[in-house]
């Protein structure tokens, strides 16, 4: 599964693939950062290919963690 992070920056928020040296993108507001992701990157996650996304608070504690498709997410099979 390719995971991505969603981290605070000097100059706003960025998402970037795990191990990649560049952002996938850049917003100035965390709200837009996930927005932009699920519009740009998460609608090309599919049940053979899903992809997730950590999402982490300003002091790089991870705040929460998605899975997409939400199908795809092995938490729900936990029951």
């Amino acid at each position: 599964m390719k995971t991505y992070h969603l981290t605070k920056t000097d100059k706003g928020w960025e998402v970037r693939a795990e191990g990649a040296d560049r952002a996938t993108l850049t917003s100035t507001t965390k709200a837009e950062a996930l927005q932009k992701f699920r519009e740009t990157v998460a609608h090309k996650a599919t049940q053979e290919r899903p992809m997730s996304l950590r999402i982490h608070k300003t002091d790089g504690k991870i705040q929460e963690e998605r899975t997409y498709p939400r199908s795809a997410d092995p938490k729900a099979s936990k029951g």
